[in-house]
């Protein structure tokens, strides 16, 4: 018996000695080990063996013993393959191109850390909201025109997109009361698409709530932010204006190339927002503000086209590299 096995390692190794494929190794292997191949056909007569145990184990034996001779051959064409390729391994490797942080990445991360220096902390929120927190907590009455559908992307009859990142502060004041100081970074949803407005685009959005706290705080915190985040004196204005979730509220202009520029919303926190999310307007006032993303990297690194920062670009985004 232990003949006949040997006599079957020998004509597996003279068959696989005239491979020269992978296809053909494998046509091989299913010849002795496939289905109904030599090796395994050897199998079926171990119930009529004397000796059913060794047998066994002999054919266990047998079958690994092939399967290594196989595999040894396979390595063996897979090499010579290699040996053969036009591959000129002399050749220098090519350089692998540095990346680089996105123009909004690297504007999210500029702002955030000027307003941590303010003693701000950082927030963050879902994407998909409530019409609560998205809007009845802040006030917006039922007939205010963002909660229309064309302004709004509704995902059923109760949930929506964000349309803003105010969401956040809700969250944060229901969970953590008053006193609180955060910013609110990330993205936004609505109906709106030209080269200066997209569908989905970003703010951060600030909160203070804290006793005594007054415009003069608010005045104070935003002219420093603009000097900082541009890196020189900036003339700024505050423009009376109307937030359904502030009052008094305002907008902010800025001289930018000898021309006045709205800039980010603000105001002092609506005391209705205050009482929705249980904080005692007698006792603790506020100021909130909001600030796109998309304009402030495109002021301070002259962007003329918004469609430039979500077509991927290389050779734009290139222009980024080493910046934050």
């Amino acid at each position: 018996m232990e003949t006949q096995y040997s006599s079957l390692i020998q004509d597996l190794k003279k068959r696989l000695e005239t491979c020269k494929t992978e296809n053909e190794i494998l046509k091989v292997k299913s010849d002795f080990l496939g289905k109904n191949g030599l090796i395994t056909r050897e199998f079926l007569g171990i119930r009529d063996a004397v000796d059913k145990k060794y047998t066994g184990q002999q054919l266990n034996l047998l079958k690994s013993q092939a399967e290594s001779i196989i595999a040894e051959n396979a390595a063996r064409i897979q090499n010579l393959h290699v040996s053969e390729s036009t591959i000129d391994i002399s050749l220098p490797g090519r350089n692998i191109s540095e990346g680089t942080r996105h123009p909004i990445s690297i504007t999210i991360n500029h702002i955030s850390n000027i307003m941590r220096g303010y003693g701000f902390k950082v927030e963050q929120g879902k994407e998909i909201e409530t019409e609560f927190y998205n809007f009845e907590a802040l006030n917006i009455p039922s007939n205010h025109p963002a909660r229309d559908m064309h302004d709004t992307f509704y995902i059923d009859t109760k949930k929506l997109l964000r349309t803003h990142t105010s969401s956040v502060q809700i969250h944060s004041m229901m969970k953590s009361g008053a006193p609180i100081k955060i910013i609110a970074p990330g993205k936004v949803y609505r109906c709106d698409s030209d080269p200066t407005h997209s569908p989905m685009f970003h703010q951060l959005e600030g909160l203070y709530i804290d006793r005594d706290i007054n415009f003069c705080h608010l005045k104070g915190i935003l002219e420093k932010f603009v000097t900082d985040y541009f890196q020189k004196e900036i003339e700024t204005r505050f423009r009376p204006s109307y937030f359904p979730f502030t009052e008094p509220s305002a907008e902010l202009d800025i001289k930018f190339r000898g021309k006045w520029l709205e800039v980010l919303g603000c105001g002092m926190v609506h005391e209705n927002v205050l009482k929705n999310v249980s904080i005692n307007p007698n006792k603790y006032s506020g100021f909130a503000f909001g600030l796109g993303i998309e304009r402030f990297a495109m002021l301070k690194y002259d962007i003329r086209d918004l469609r430039s920062l979500y077509e991927n670009d290389l050779s734009f985004l290139k222009q980024f590299r080493g910046i934050g």
